[in-house]
């Protein structure tokens, strides 16, 4: 087991709320930029309410374009309620300055080829150069699968769509900004495994890794993670350490993310174990900051001590750490609304200075908790203050 260092609500009182106010750099969402607008606390530079015919925005992910702009691809819902199950498809918006602003109307990047939707998107640039992008086309409860689309013209138009998983059916679920690839070219994608047709639905997901060792041509699953305690894993994430190895962090239940380690570049798992990220049962995303070998983990850090907020996604907290996720320093929170939703997190790493978020950030109250997409603006000084 690694070492613990347990990070409790005490951090809180003792480091201050770092509360978000809520600043737009542009009147409804115009695509005007605004000179020498210093970003030094985090922003909210964009919010995706939902609207008439629009009952949800949710999931999304963010590709550095070569011309200088920012994609970020996201559901957008089209009847219903906002329902997981309800119609979705994949719409597109853009900045060219950065992130601080972004163009008004959606454009669809995937129109909703699903008998339910389509949702929860990956970017990843390839290697090759090429963009990868992965998302989930849902047909029922029962066969809802990762699909991947390659563009080779900087997301001017994309391949035909390619399922990710060939040798069993069932309802997988692959979050947003979740698909990784190693240092030696290989993809992997974490996924958990709710359903199997004719079977019954299971909030305990079976957790399995998918790889590629030829830009996604052809996937090969990985073993079974382990898990013999009664602890509920679900929506599992990744990130490669120094060493090669490569560390799945899961949303669970028991108070915290669990983890799990592959040596062998995500072919076979180790058994779950307690990590030192106290959560409700949500997930959390973790990322390495370019240029340096530093984590930044984007998370829920609610412990249950307050009775308030037990179990619930709030507040929504940035941590760094410098020993590849044994301690978490730099605790801050980006907001703290008791009743706010923080969740489905994408961070992009926009460009030296600046850190971009994209997450569900409704109101819990209200009813809007996955509705409301948010996309933040860090500033990356402000982290390690």
């Amino acid at each position: 087991m690694k070492e613990v260092k347990f990070l409790k609500h005490w951090h809180l009182k003792h480091l201050g709320f770092f509360a978000l106010t809520t600043i737009f750099l542009f009147a409804s969402c115009s695509s005007k930029k605004k000179e020498n607008v210093k970003i030094t606390e985090p922003t909210t530079v964009l919010k995706l309410s939902p609207s008439e015919n629009n009952p949800r925005n949710s999931e999304g992910d963010f590709i550095n374009l070569k011309d200088g702009r920012v994609l970020f691809v996201y559901s957008h819902y089209t009847a219903g309620a906002g329902d997981d199950h309800d119609p979705a498809f994949l719409a597109g918006r853009y900045s060219d300055d950065g992130g601080k602003t972004w163009t008004e109307e959606d454009e669809v990047i995937v129109a909703n080829e699903g008998e339910m939707n389509v949702m929860s998107v990956s970017l990843l640039r390839l290697q090759n150069n090429d963009i990868a992008l992965f998302y989930l086309k849902k047909n029922s409860t029962e066969d809802c699968i990762p699909m991947m689309r390659i563009s080779k013209d900087e997301a001017k138009s994309w391949s035909d769509a390619v399922p990710c998983i060939t040798d069993k059916e069932g309802y997988f679920v692959l979050n947003n900004d979740r698909v990784i690839q190693l240092e030696d070219g290989r993809l992997v994608m974490p996924v958990a495994l709710h359903n199997t047709p004719d079977g019954e639905w299971k909030n305990q997901a079976d957790l399995f890794s998918y790889y590629s060792d030829d830009n996604g041509e052809t996937w090969h699953s990985s073993e079974k993670v382990p898990n013999t305690t009664d602890i509920i894993t679900q929506e599992p994430g990744l990130i490669e350490m120094k060493d090669g190895s490569v560390m799945m962090y899961i949303r669970a239940s028991g108070g915290f993310q669990q983890l799990s380690f592959s040596s062998d570049r995500g072919e076979t798992w180790s058994h779950i174990e307690i990590s030192n990220i106290p959560s409700p049962v949500s997930p959390a995303t973790i990322e390495k900051i370019p240029g340096s070998n530093d984590w930044l983990l984007v998370w829920n850090n609610n412990d249950g001590t307050n009775p308030d907020i037990k179990g619930k996604r709030t507040p929504l907290t940035t941590a760094i750490s410098k020993d590849e996720g044994k301690t978490w320093d730099y605790i801050k929170n980006i907001n703290t609304d008791p009743d706010g939703w923080y969740c489905y997190i994408a961070i992009h790493f926009a460009d030296n200075e600046h850190i971009l978020l994209g997450n569900c950030a409704g109101d819990r109250t209200a009813g809007t908790g996955l509705s409301v997409t948010d996309i933040t603006l860090l500033d990356k000084a402000w982290l390690y203050k």
